[in-house]
């Protein structure tokens, strides 16, 4: 019996190469799309089978596929994972999150090439601020209102794959992901583990988690039950203050004390933006930009995840201390805390 073939786009990165990490556990034909210039670190499994596709060129897009498909069947599950969470220029969120997307989506269509799933990796951000009075939990059908050029421009991206008559896709749209290989909450646990823990304003926020290999389970349980044209927002279920997030990371980091500094949202926003444009003129994309400012900004990331439960039983294996465990454990054997 031959092996279901996967597509894993974006397979360098951190939530990527962890579906990669799923996919041959569970003994997929695995593979895995990279760039040129992205690293292999975490993709060294020989049973791995790496392809640069060109997203940007639709026509050459178009003839690697052709042959891919050609040469070795078309691909069973396509897992679109490759996108920008930051940016030199607000355009390039989307050309990337949602022209690449659209690329891709429209290939597989005209060489009659479309999977049985094409599971779009989204984010908590394409649906936008949610009930910040109430604090009620964000649900699947909230009407999407997003604040962020990336929250935007994977709200194009999902809109175009649901117009898409008889089109196979599921959206996730993961809250906060954290996990080993990380680093974005990275940077946050170094500065805990420094002495400092620093957040943004004075009203309660709300925030959820969902560690890196629950999110991948839930993909492939998604796809393997043959659930299409849904869309899941994905978070492990429990909520926590920003103080309760912090005090976990501090005491997994065995920290007693630390600088807790909380800086109101009108000295962040003019940060934000000065720091954003420092990088633009050094030719960077800055994590801390106008983008981040409207994330901390956001003070309910409260999130609904009773059709996950409904559809596939979901229930995470980490909770976040434990996942946190987890993940520090794997920074400091890498040296990195």
């Amino acid at each position: 019996m031959n092996k279901k073939k996967v597509l894993i786009t974006g397979a360098s990165g951190f939530i990527g190469s962890t579906a990669v990490d799923k996919a041959l556990e569970l003994g997929y034909d695995t593979w895995a799309g990279v760039r040129k210039s992205s690293s292999r670190k975490y993709l060294s499994d020989n049973r791995i089978k790496l392809v640069n596709l060109d997203y940007s060129n639709k026509d050459s897009l178009k003839d690697q596929l052709r042959k891919l498909s050609e040469n070795y069947g078309k691909f069973d599950y396509v897992i679109h994972i490759a996108g920008l969470t930051k940016a030199l220029h607000k355009a390039d969120f989307d050309n990337v999150n949602f022209e690449q997307t659209r690329n891709l989506a429209e290939t597989l269509i005209e060489i009659d090439a479309i999977p049985e799933a094409f599971v779009l990796m989204s984010s908590l951000s394409a649906l936008g601020t949610g009930d910040e009075k109430g604090y009620t939990p964000i649900k699947s059908d909230h009407t999407p209102n997003p604040t962020t050029a990336y929250g935007k421009s994977k709200l194009k991206a999902e809109n175009y794959l649901k117009r898409l008559e008889d089109f196979p896709y599921i959206i996730i749209r993961p809250t906060g992901v954290y996990g080993p290989r990380d680093k974005d909450y990275y940077i946050l646990m170094k500065a805990v583990k420094g002495g400092l823990n620093v957040g943004a304003g004075f009203k309660k926020q709300i925030l959820t988690f969902i560690y890196s290999e629950d999110l991948v389970d839930v993909i492939f349980k998604l796809i393997e039950k043959g659930i299409v044209r849904k869309e899941y927002i994905v978070a492990d279920g429990d909520c926590y203050t920003d103080s309760e997030f912090n005090q976990i990371v501090q005491d997994v980091l065995d920290k007693k004390h630390v600088v807790r500094i909380k800086l109101p949202l009108f000295i962040v926003k003019p940060a934000a933006w000065i720091s954003e444009k420092i990088a633009a003129i050094l030719g960077k994309a800055s994590t801390f930009n106008s983008d981040k400012y409207r994330i901390m900004k956001q003070r309910n990331w409260a999130c609904d995840i009773t059709p996950l439960k409904k559809d596939i039983d979901f229930e995470p294996k980490h909770r976040l201390k434990q996942g946190i465990e987890k993940t520090v454990k794997w920074y400091r054997d890498q040296g990195w805390l």
